[in-house]
């Protein structure tokens, strides 16, 4: 019996804390850049992992209360369109563009209209870590405190020499625009 509750409590222990993480690291800021004609919600991520993900899917969706026409409040969800929600492989870094267009939840707002609506932009996560060979899921939200207008990140990459190195340190660096 000693040996079986021991062999259980190992298994046990083991499950629980050798589960693979994501481990993606999301820009402190989201940012409303301009964006070719129009502007776009953009964000970054970094896969803090030494070793890859592979087929990494985004998934972002805007929550926000509405009025009915009786007056009271209902909490709404749109799927934002990402220009590429896909990677088939994410080493180090990614910046998610969404552009606005007429028919988006976003189309004419401000930041106070995101504030009083309580607004909640939502993000998914989810790629097969090669490591551990298993999908691993991260999350994360924007509310309208942690979202920045006009403002455009900077550059995370310097080239040396003929090798191209990300600065992981850049990942929430912005500047404001005009």
């Amino acid at each position: 019996m000693g040996l079986l509750a021991f062999a259980l409590a190992t298994g046990l222990l083991y499950g629980k804390f050798s589960r693979p993480i994501a481990n993606i690291r999301y820009s402190k800021k989201a940012l409303i850049s301009p964006y070719l004609e129009t502007k776009a919600f953009m964000f970054r991520i970094i896969n803090e992992r030494s070793h890859q993900l592979i087929e990494v899917k985004a998934e972002v969706v805007l929550s926000r209360l509405e009025k009915k026409e009786d007056g009271s409040l209902i909490r709404k969800y749109y799927s934002l369109k990402l220009e590429r929600n896909l990677v088939n492989f994410f080493p180090s870094n990614w910046t998610l563009v969404h552009a606005i267009t007429v028919e988006i939840a976003l189309y004419n707002k401000n930041e106070n209209d995101l504030e009083e609506s309580e607004t909640e932009i939502l993000i998914l996560i989810k790629g097969f870590d090669d490591a551990f060979a298993q999908t691993v899921h991260s999350r994360h939200s924007y509310i309208p405190k942690e979202i920045v207008w006009n403002a455009k990140f900077e550059n995370m990459q310097e080239n040396i020499g003929q090798i191209t190195v990300v600065d992981l340190a850049k990942l929430s660096d912005f500047q404001n625009v005009s």
